[in-house]
């Protein structure tokens, strides 16, 4: 598959060029310049400092953390003046898919009562099989491969729904599971595929206090491994990653934050370990890091930037989240079951609260489809653009 630009399951994070939008809505229409939108919310002139991604292109773009890219393609609020750009290459690596949950039969079929998770957030680490699954805000599925074989796939759209306690993040949607591969942002791992993408712990959430996360990676019939450093969020000078070679066990390059790494390197081994800690103190974003196998290397050397790789997304500390992972880990954790199992929020109170929003949802403008001047994880579907 092609590479993909995007590594947060929104694309929030994209800077493509791809400046019209979807063929598949009135045959694409081209985007307007983010200059040429003084009337709407996001423009150059009030975000100057390529805030988003906003600067002197029409380039799609994702400013308020909506569901996928979008871009105006008229001046003023009169009719649809906005629209999603449906980009091939902007898909998180971990992110399996949208599919439909009709209820008869369920898509997924074994439910039960999950174990309280803090503010009522799903964390989809508690997998031990294959994918996870989040549906309708708040609840967690497990399963295999052999599970989503019947499934039907719909736009990725539909899984609009923020997550219970983490608004910032989606958790599926009515009737919609939101599939992710649970080694993306597990804390180990070991990595045998050709290329692929590792995530710092619980990502996209912050990673947590106290983290001691390492991932092995061995791709095959290389003598050195190429890292691109699509995400680097460390604030803290005592959190640290380091990498190490895998045979010689020496430490061969360490960042953290007061030290970052430069867009990519070439580590002249064919076994490279990945180690994370951090303390107590101060938590960011953490990183995401593409790799690919190479044949050959001298040194660890800086490579120029420009390569933009395929995107679990944490779902309050929960999901992870292109199309199945090309280069997935092995598997983190043993089991191979194809039932799934469904953690779902405990207590009568939750449920009625659940309902409760879900109707307001319906009946208020929650669904207006217009774009706020808020802040990112605001989605489109919670406000004006």
């Amino acid at each position: 598959p092609e590479p993909s630009e995007c590594f947060t399951v929104n694309g929030a994070d994209y800077r493509g060029a791809q400046n019209h939008t979807s063929p598949n809505d009135g045959g694409g229409q081209p985007c307007l310049y983010w200059k040429q939108t003084q009337k709407h919310a996001y423009n150059t002139a009030k975000y100057p400092n390529g805030e988003w991604g906003l600067g002197s292109h029409n380039a799609c773009r994702n400013p308020d953390g909506d569901v996928q890219p979008w871009c105006y393609v008229l001046e003023t609020e009169e009719g649809i003046y906005w629209k999603y750009c449906d980009i091939p290459t902007c898909h998180m690596p971990g992110y399996v898919g949208c599919f439909l949950d009709s209820g008869n039969p369920p898509t997924l079929s074994c439910r039960r009562g999950a174990p309280p998770q803090l503010a009522g957030q799903v964390d989809v680490t508690l997998c031990s099989l294959q994918f996870a699954g989040v549906e309708a805000g708040c609840a967690c599925f497990c399963g295999s491969e052999g599970d989503l074989r019947w499934a039907q796939p719909v736009g990725t759209v539909e899984c609009d729904q923020v997550c219970f306690g983490k608004a910032s993040e989606l958790c599926g949607g009515d009737g919609r599971i939101g599939v992710y591969d649970v080694s993306v942002g597990a804390c180990q791992g070991n990595f045998s595929a050709p290329s692929g993408v590792i995530y710092s712990p619980d990502f996209p959430d912050d990673y947590g206090p106290d983290s001691n996360c390492s991932w092995v990676l061995r791709p095959p019939g290389s003598s050195a491994i190429e890292l691109r450093f699509q995400i680097f969020e460390i604030r803290d000078p005592n959190d640290q990653l380091e990498l190490w070679d895998g045979h010689s066990r020496r430490l061969l390059e360490q960042f953290d934050g007061h030290h970052r790494p430069g867009p990519a390197l070439l580590l002249p081994t064919d076994t490279l370990l990945l180690s994370f800690r951090s303390d107590q103190l101060l938590s960011a974003q953490g990183f995401a890091v593409a790799y690919r196998g190479q044949g050959s290397a001298v040194g660890a050397l800086p490579l120029q930037a420009g390569l933009a790789q395929c995107p679990r997304a944490a779902l309050g500390g929960a999901a992870r989240g292109c199309s199945p992972l090309a280069g997935r880990a092995g598997p983190v954790a043993p089991g191979g079951g194809r039932g799934w199992i469904m953690y779902t929020a405990s207590g009568a109170f939750l449920l009625m609260l659940l309902i409760f929003s879900y109707h307001l949802r319906k009946r208020t403008c929650l669904f207006v489809q217009k774009k706020s001047g808020g802040l990112p994880g605001s989605f489109s579907t919670l406000g004006p653009r």
